[in-house]
């Protein structure tokens, strides 16, 4: 198998075994997640957060957002760019947003350009992904918008950070030269 067919085998089988997780398995997780990304966020004094909605069984950022909301800090989702290709804007989620379903399905605020923030002002990113290894590196969907988003972060100033389940972790990676290793990836 050549690299990209190992990518494609491990997305396969991650997000099988991440999709025979149950209802309660994904709560606790989320749970856990939550209360690790508030100290990593608590930590760095992070005030512009980036998440993202869940999607096929990725991590549940949702209470991670309402406790964000109520300690006052921005919170910022990925919305598909209109015009670059496999490039992600981060705009501003606030409870009142209104909401799009993307062509992937995903939900995401309505483009207003008014609501966009420059990449150099996030101050933690945190990502989802379908499989990461001990070295830091993700594997996401195949579209490549995070790996994007991703390059050359430590020149934009914010910190990515994967969420993910015990379940999508592997040995190692086949990695391809545009891969981003994270800053940290907390588990659920």
């Amino acid at each position: 198998m050549n690299i990209q067919q190992q990518r494609q085998y491990i997305r396969r089988q991650i997000r099988k075994t991440r999709a025979n997780l149950t209802a309660l398995q994904q709560q606790q997780a989320e749970h856990r997640i939550t209360a690790q990304a508030l100290d990593v966020i608590e930590a760095y004094q992070a005030k512009n957060i980036a998440l993202y909605l869940a999607f096929d069984g990725e991590i549940s950022t949702q209470l991670l957002i309402k406790a964000l909301w109520q300690q006052d800090k921005k919170v910022f989702l990925p919305v598909l760019h209109p015009f670059a290709k496999h490039h992600l804007l981060f705009l501003r989620y606030l409870p009142g947003t209104p909401m799009v379903q993307n062509h992937f399905g995903i939900w995401e605020p309505k483009l207003n350009v008014q609501h966009v923030l420059p990449l150099n002002e996030l101050d933690m990113l945190f990502t989802p992904l379908v499989a990461f290894d001990k070295q830091g590196n993700r594997l996401g969907m195949g579209g490549g918008f995070y790996d994007r988003t991703l390059q050359n972060w430590q020149q934009k100033s914010f910190l990515p950070i994967g969420l993910a389940h015990s379940c999508q972790q592997v040995e190692a990676l086949p990695i391809e030269h545009w891969d981003v290793p994270l800053f940290d990836i907390l588990v659920g």
